[in-house]
């Protein structure tokens, strides 16, 4: 039985069906699963390499290089700081790198293997089968960023003490506080990846090609973070996607500052409104072949 028949089949609850069936097909594909194990190998690595750093008696390091936030020196101290060094090492690249992937392929692979016609049989009509391809994507913005989180918590509490933690501000908070703020940066983290989620998307409307978008994808994302570290270009920097990406550890300050979360916040919401409007103005008027 075919996707589009299964969707078919449960036309009383054709939407949260068609959205179940996005999902497994989702997560049940190689690259997918490859994707999410590489993003959960990240923080083992770092965990492992601060293991055998201060093991030798030298210094973890003084923290992230380009204004990123300064955790991996504490990682010695309280293991539950490798989930906020472990976000951001994979937040530049790594995270939207896979969104990017999954995205771009989102439309275009469906167009690609010849079955976009057949799910637009099914009573969910264009508008709504854009919404539950975004509505999937972002799904995998979330559990994407938490198999990161929790593999970094697993590899930290294994390998270092757990307990209190001190802020970036000085203060000490208790470790209860600290898991419950490390869960908030990752919602902060997945939110932070809408931007680049819709972009995927629109690219992916515009092509048949699966892997064309996903390269297009990607490489509007390497593009866009080294216009942001050009100096010159520095009037463009606040309107960047990913400009405030690493604002997520304004959230370990005592108090929390929330200036450049809500801008980082505010601009995905502004590129997801922007690029979503694009690919839906694009998919509807699309003449599909295939």
């Amino acid at each position: 039985m075919s996707r589009a028949e299964a969707v078919r089949e449960v036309s009383p609850l054709w939407t949260l069906g068609l959205f179940r069936s996005e999902l497994l097909t989702t997560f049940r594909r190689w690259r997918t699963l490859a994707l999410l194990g590489v993003l959960a190998a990240v923080p083992v690595l770092v965990g492992i390499a601060v293991r055998i750093e201060t093991g030798d008696g030298s210094s973890a390091g003084g923290g992230g290089g380009g204004g990123g936030p300064a955790f991996i020196s504490q990682i010695t101290n309280n293991g539950l700081f490798l989930v906020f060094t472990a976000l951001a090492a994979t937040l530049p690249f790594f995270l939207p790198m896979a969104i990017g992937v999954v995205a771009g392929d989102a439309v275009a692979g469906e167009a690609n293997a010849g079955t976009l016609r057949y799910l637009l049989v099914a009573p969910a009509g264009r508008t709504r089968l854009l919404l539950t391809k975004y509505a999937t994507v972002m799904t995998f913005c979330l559990a994407a960023t938490l198999v990161v989180a929790v593999s970094a918590l697993i590899t930290g509490a294994l390998l270092f003490p757990l307990g209190e933690l001190t802020t970036i501000s000085g203060t000490r908070i208790s470790f209860s506080e600290g898991l419950a703020r490390a869960l908030l940066i990752a919602l902060v983290v997945a939110v932070s990846l809408i931007g680049v989620a819709a972009l995927g998307l629109f690219v992916s409307t515009l092509t048949n090609s699966g892997i064309a978008a996903m390269a297009t994808t990607v490489g509007l994302l390497i593009t866009v973070q080294i216009v942001d570290q050009i100096p010159q270009l520095h009037a463009l920097h606040p309107y960047l996607f990913s400009h405030y990406w690493l604002s997520f550890a304004d959230l370990m300050r005592e108090p929390v500052y929330w200036d450049d979360l809500t801008k980082n916040l505010g601009l995905q919401a502004l590129y997801a409104a922007v690029f979503g409007s694009a690919a839906w103005a694009r998919f509807t008027a699309k003449d599909i072949s295939a």
